[in-house]
């Protein structure tokens, strides 16, 4: 359903009483002060400093200014009246070389945001890692060895015992996928490596450190624990043998690799098809006995980021020398539909996949737990208006329609049981610089001013429908 800016905002989807709302942001992408109060350097701040990396060179040396606004910013999260923030920690702030004493300073900046977000009656949500590792574990060999998954579970044990008592949710990885495979096969993300078996051994070792890190919040009594996965609905373009054998090693990659260990217990069926002589074998295994047990234990919930489909196509996916090969040249290609309207960052826009990705998870994982959408939202190209109004109907859109999809998995019995939107502010979008907006709230880098876009205000009004709907008599704040 579309609507045009002289009519009414669409009608909001209904969802059950106890279904939640919220919104989310990462620490690079929000914060800036990236030299302030003892916070050491992260893989990102070395990456952009890196000519062509990103769009523009740009960096996240200021990007919202979020460590000095943070509480403008809950007062925008107060006025939308969410259930809970979710927010990211920034571990060089916390152990500036990833590991030892922690920086008082970068905890209590956390402490000061939890609080304030308690004292607006907002749940906090902590990631403890939204990919901004110290560049220090970088240079020691980062994801690709074991021991920056076991600093991961000691800076676990760090956040917790100083959050633990006020923080309910907390995901222990976003995305490892980006981090594994973007970051060190692709080359696209920091730290920048086009690699083989290091890729594998990355992949794997964040799930060691989820491991290890879910142990450690255990241990400080967190109440909720979850990780963060990026699943792909992934469509062949054809009907064809070669299409579909494409599509099963582009799921190998795209999600078998992370659901499998998580959530049956297992290494995916068809990575020696996949990744051929990039699997570990003989002394150089990375995989060590106890390893899935320790990656498999139970979680809470488990949260689910969505934008897009992927249409795959079938291509040649094995660079000819082995010693030159990444963990994505086996890839199949991916395309997009055409006939469909695409976000600013080149994503087609079809909901209805939405609901197609969840309902195929749950069949496939009897075991899954109860599922929240952590990030959903588009990129547009808004502007604010002469009357100072940011008409983002293409947003909007895209929100209610998704939204929509949601409601038809829970309807189809997927248990989800809630959902952030993606995101709170305009930010700095990774290695595509300033130039995509994916917030409900438009930031000018210039000046720092926040202007509330349409979809806040829909997304406003969808909060205060649902509340007044289920929990008649609350305050809705």
């Amino acid at each position: 359903m579309s609507f045009s800016e002289s009519t009414e905002f669409p009608e909001s989807p209904e969802f059950p009483a106890g279904f939640f709302f919220g919104a989310a942001t990462a620490s690079y992408q929000i914060e800036g002060a990236y030299d302030e109060d003892g916070r050491g350097p992260s893989i990102w701040d070395t990456f952009c400093r890196e000519p062509g990396r990103v769009a523009d060179g740009a960096t996240g040396d200021v990007a919202c200014d979020h460590y000095h606004r943070y509480r403008e910013d809950i007062a925008l999260l107060r006025e939308l009246g969410v259930d809970s923030y979710r927010f990211s920690v920034a571990w060089p702030r916390i152990q500036p070389t990833g590991s030892g004493p922690a920086n008082a300073a970068g905890l209590d900046f956390y402490d000061r945001l939890v609080d304030e977000l308690l004292a607006s009656g907002i749940s906090p949500a902590a990631t403890l890692y939204h990919w901004d590792l110290p560049q220090a574990l970088e240079d020691r060999g980062g994801w690709r060895v074991r021991e920056t998954a076991e600093r991961f579970a000691e800076y676990a044990a760090v956040v917790a015992a100083r959050l633990g008592d006020r923080v309910d949710r907390w995901i222990t990885l976003n995305e490892p996928f980006c981090s594994a495979f973007v970051g060190y096969a692709a080359g696209a993300h920091a730290p920048g490596a086009r690699e083989g078996r290091n890729a594998l051994a990355a992949a794997h070792h964040l799930l060691v450190g989820h491991g290890l890190a879910v142990q450690a919040l255990r241990a400080a009594g967190a109440r909720e624990v979850g990780i963060t996965l990026n699943p792909d609905r992934l469509l062949p373009a054809t009907d064809s043998p070669a299409d579909l054998a494409a599509v099963r090693r582009a799921r190998t990659l795209h999600n078998d690799v992370w659901f499998e260990p998580l959530f049956a217990g297992r290494y995916p069926e068809h990575e020696a098809e996949t990744w051929g002589e990039l699997l570990p074998s003989g002394d150089g295994s990375y995989r060590l006995d106890g390893d899935l047990d320790l990656i498999g234990a139970p979680l809470d919930f488990v949260g689910v980021n969505y934008y897009r489909p992927i249409t795959v196509a079938d291509a040649p996916y094995r660079a000819p020398d082995p010693a030159t090969r990444t963990a994505v040249d086996v890839r199949a290609e991916e395309t997009w539909r055409d006939d469909v309207r695409h976000t600013t960052m080149g994503w087609p826009v079809v909901p209805h996949t939405f609901t197609d990705l969840l309902v195929d998870l749950a069949e496939r994982y009897p075991a899954l737990p109860p599922l929240l959408i952590t990030e959903n939202g588009s990129a547009e190209a808004d502007a604010v208006d002469a009357d100072g109004r940011v008409r983002d109907v293409e947003r909007v859109d895209y929100l209610h329609s998704h939204l929509e999809a949601l409601a038809a998995a829970l309807r189809a019995g997927v248990d989800v049981r809630g959902y952030y939107v993606w995101s709170l502010l305009d930010n700095f979008e990774w290695a595509r610089g300033y130039g995509q907006r994916f917030g409900i709230v438009r930031v000018d880098y210039d000046t720092q001013t926040r202007t509330p876009k349409d979809s806040y205000r829909w997304y406003q009004r969808l909060i205060a429908a649902h509340r007044a709907r289920t929990s008649p008599g609350k305050d809705p704040r």
